[in-house]
Order: C-alpha cells, then sequence, then structure tokens
C-alpha cells in the first residue's frame, strides 16, 4: 500500500478492528502489529478500535456469545495498556443480553474505554436497546453503530440495521452521541445521508472500503464537516483515499483539522488525544 507522509497535525482513527488468540487465526499478533506500523506511516495518532467476540471462531461475529465478548473487551483493554498513547476501546455488546452489555460498559468505562460498540445482533430502533443508550448518555459515551446503508432485504448472520433505524433510536435518546458506521461499507449512501439531515446526534463515520464519486461531497453537503469522523475500519488503504480525497476537496483549513480530529475529541473528550 502506498502511504503519504506523516501529518504534523493528529490524525484519529474512530473506527479500528484488532485481533486476538481466540480469534482463530495464528497469525492474529502480526496483524495487529501491521495495522498500527501501517498508521504510523499513515500518519495516525489515535485509534480508537473494538474487537468483535471471537470474529466468528467460537461464536457468530454479529451474535456473540457473552463469555466471547468479555474476553474480546479483556483482550483490547490489554492492546490499551500495551499501547497507552496509541490505542483506545469501545466496549462491544452484544444488545441480547441487556444485563451482561450494561457491566461490560461500565467495567469498561471504569478501565479506561471511551466508547460503546454495538454488535449488529439487534436492530437499532429495537427498544432493547434503550438501557444501553440511557447508560451511554450516564458515562458520556458515544455508541457506534454497525449500519447498513439503505437496508433492501435481509442479511444472514446479522440483524441488520439502517440510517432510519439509527435515526428511530437516536430520536428516543437526544442526549446520547450515534456513531453512523462505515458510509463506505456499501450499499446506498445517499439514502443514509439525506435522512440525516437535522439529525444532530448521529455522527457520521468516513470508513469503508467504497470510495465512490460524490460519496464525500453529499456528506459535506448533508451533514457538514463538524459532524464527519475520519476512519478506516478493515480497509486502511481507502481511508486515505478518502482523506486525500477530502483534503482536495476544498474545505477550509479549520474543516480539515476538524474531520481529523477536532471533531473526535469533541465527541470522546481529552482521552482521544492521548491525556
Amino acid at each position: 500500500m502506498s502511504v503519504a507522509p506523516a501529518k504534523t497535525s493528529p490524525l484519529v482513527d474512530v473506527h479500528v478492528h484488532f485481533l486476538h488468540d481466540r480469534c482463530g487465526r495464528a497469525d492474529w499478533q502480526a496483524v495487529n502489529a501491521r495495522r498500527l506500523a501501517l498508521g504510523e506511516r499513515i500518519g495516525i495518532t489515535m485509534h480508537v478500535a473494538s474487537i468483535l467476540g471471537t470474529w466468528g471462531h467460537t461464536s457468530p461475529t454479529y451474535f456473540p456469545s457473552p463469555d466471547d465478548v468479555a474476553y474480546g473487551n479483556g483482550a483490547l483493554l490489554e492492546l490499551m495498556r500495551a499501547h497507552p498513547d496509541r490505542i483506545r476501546g469501545y466496549v462491544t455488546v452484544n444488545p441480547n443480553f441487556t444485563d451482561h452489555a450494561l457491566r461490560q460498559i461500565e467495567t469498561g468505562f471504569d478501565m479506561g474505554m471511551i466508547g460503546v460498540k454495538l454488535a449488529a445482533s439487534r436492530r437499532a430502533g429495537d427498544r432493547l436497546l434503550d438501557p444501553i443508550a440511557e447508560l451511554a448518555a450516564v458515562r458520556r459515551a458515544p455508541v457506534l453503530q454497525h449500519i447498513w446503508q439503505h437496508r433492501q432485504r435481509e442479511v444472514p448472520g446479522q440483524e441488520i440495521s439502517d440510517a432510519i433505524d439509527l435515526m428511530e433510536l437516536a430520536g428516543r435518546h437526544p442526549k446520547t452521541q450515534f456513531i453512523l458506521a462505515h458510509i463506505g461499507g456499501g450499499g446506498d449512501w445517499a439514502h443514509s445521508l439525506r435522512a440525516l439531515v437535522g439529525v444532530p446526534n448521529i455522527w457520521v463515520d468516513l470508513s469503508g472500503s467504497g470510495v465512490d464519486r460524490g460519496m464525500l461531497e453529499l456528506c459535506v453537503e448533508c451533514v457538514g464537516a463538524p459532524r464527519l469522523l475520519w476512519g478506516t475500519d478493515l480497509t486502511m488503504d481507502t481511508g486515505l483515499a478518502k482523506l486525500r480525497a477530502i483534503e482536495a476537496m476544498g474545505l477550509s483549513a479549520d474543516e480539515m483539522e476538524a474531520v481529523r480530529w477536532k471533531n473526535a475529541e469533541r465527541l470522546f473528550g481529552a482521552k482521544v488525544m492521548g491525556d
């Protein structure tokens, strides 16, 4: 992958995944190390990460068992301790296990995590998610929701949500901040972005493998630079491509800084800056 020289200003990646020793891959440590090394070359100053259980090795990726959720969160805490200036964590939860999810959030935040990652285990508009959203507001924790851009069918292995579902949850919890995940992750991104006009507590994560013409321009038009968060998800090369594209779009210096790191600091607080 061709990478740009590191920038002098901060760059926060709000959508990161790491692996651990129970994910079914013998090379998990090398994958993690490569992620950090490539991040350093790109100029990433903070990785805000989650681990989705065992990535399907011992329970389904999007329906992880409580034990697998807890093990993944524990592994992420270990990574945070190993890289205190480079990694922050989302507490991953399966909302079908409400009490377990709430305990994981409390424990994770007490140990330094800064956000909540909702596995695609229950549609975002379902009232089962209300206790999680309420606790997130109390802990001032942004909630990252896995989103399918415009649901037109069901997808095996996950209960997919789209922007309309997330808006339903956000409407019931105006004090909770939500992140619509990977606008470039496939599907009708224009449907999502147009739906989000005037929804102040949903932020848009720019990650995902898609770098479609017009997508970033519509992000700015419908959501505005103050609610856009830069991220990579699994494809760091397309994250870099989006960063270069945004720089070429004519955004002001202040808007570029907002997308690179200031919006993340507003959303997550000072810890995302390494403080």
